[in-house]
């Protein structure tokens, strides 16, 4: 018999990639997603068992767990500007619908690979984010994630639960939504470059960002799903790198400039900085490699190259992914 995997959130950006990396590996896939951010379009070639629902509706997340061993919980309202505009929907999706997939999958004794947040360290004054500093975060979307971490750990020491908390720091790639006001940086400077318009930098462009391509992270996330750790383990997934907002246009630019006939890019329009902003954020990936062997292939220099020819494939340039 397969290996019956549930992934809430499936249809969205980060969502479709794993799905389709689970489906290659020939398991039965699962996917959960009310559709607010996600996108049908994007399991189109991918044979899954589709349930659309809200992960804070505790049938519909019964439903879809129904056989299932193992649960990767992505579903979010995801930005920080979106959560400082409507704090209460983003705790709803992030940290109730959070509390949900937990009792459910309890109740199936099914492991669970948590997508959380590096935002829950805040812009604490040190190098690198570890997994031991202690939490500060600065907007909505940050505490309600954090609230699903703290969920995760009640879990597994009440229940037995084995969970793993991941934290993503600045995913990227194919699919990423370049259309929206939350949208993320790489999407949107693609979007503006390939369309001719001048991008938007909110504050200096000083802030720097570990930016990790979306497969990378999807392998991270298989090699938590598909170990045996016990208890509530938490690890950073992203590349250890940092770079600023300004060095990623760029290197953007530069990959514009080489396009035959594309009109030269303009300046980036600087905006204030967005309320809840992180200054710097980077990651230290040691307790990732040593627990779950995490070791990316891509690369964050491929892995912008592969983005920016993705979004240059798309016929509008504007993608809806």
């Amino acid at each position: 018999m397969m290996e019956r995997v549930l992934v809430t959130g499936g249809a969205g950006f980060i969502g479709s990639h794993l799905c389709a990396a689970l489906c290659a590996q020939r398991r039965e896939v699962v996917v959960l997603d009310d559709f607010s951010t996600g996108a049908e379009g994007n399991l189109a070639d991918l044979t899954v068992e589709l349930h659309r629902g809200s992960v804070a509706d505790a049938a519909a997340v019964a439903a879809a767990m129904r056989g299932v061993r193992k649960v990767v919980h992505l579903a979010a309202l995801p930005s920080v500007a979106r959560s400082v505009e409507q704090p209460l929907p983003t705790h709803h999706a992030c940290a109730t619908g959070t509390a949900v997939v937990l009792d459910a999958a309890r109740r199936q004794q099914a492991r669970v690979v948590y997508a959380g947040s590096s935002s829950a360290y805040g812009d604490q004054d040190v190098a690198r984010k570890h997994e031991s500093l202690r939490e500060a975060p600065l907007s909505p979307y940050a505490a309600a994630k954090l609230a699903g971490e703290l969920y995760c750990r009640s879990f597994a020491r009440v229940y037995g639960l084995q969970v793993v908390v991941t934290r993503f720091f600045n995913v990227f790639g194919p699919r990423q939504p370049a259309d929206s006001p939350y949208s993320g940086v790489v999407a949107a400077f693609c979007r503006a470059l390939l369309a001719g318009r001048a991008p938007r930098i909110d504050g200096d462009g000083g802030q720097s960002r570990d930016f990790t391509y979306v497969e990378d992270l999807v392998q991270g996330v298989l090699a938590c799903l598909d170990a045996t750790t016990a208890g509530c383990e938490t690890v950073n997934l992203a590349y250890g790198q940092a770079t600023t907002v300004r060095e990623l246009y760029d290197r953007l630019r530069a990959l514009a400039l080489a396009v035959p006939g594309l009109e030269p890019p303009a300046d980036p329009v600087l905006a204030p900085p967005r309320a809840g902003d992180v200054r710097h954020s980077l990651a230290d990936v040691t307790r990732a490699k040593t627990l779950f062997g995490f070791a990316p292939r891509v690369g964050f220099a491929e892995g912008l190259q592969r983005t920016f020819a993705w979004y240059r494939s798309q016929p509008s340039r504007s993608p809806l992914a």
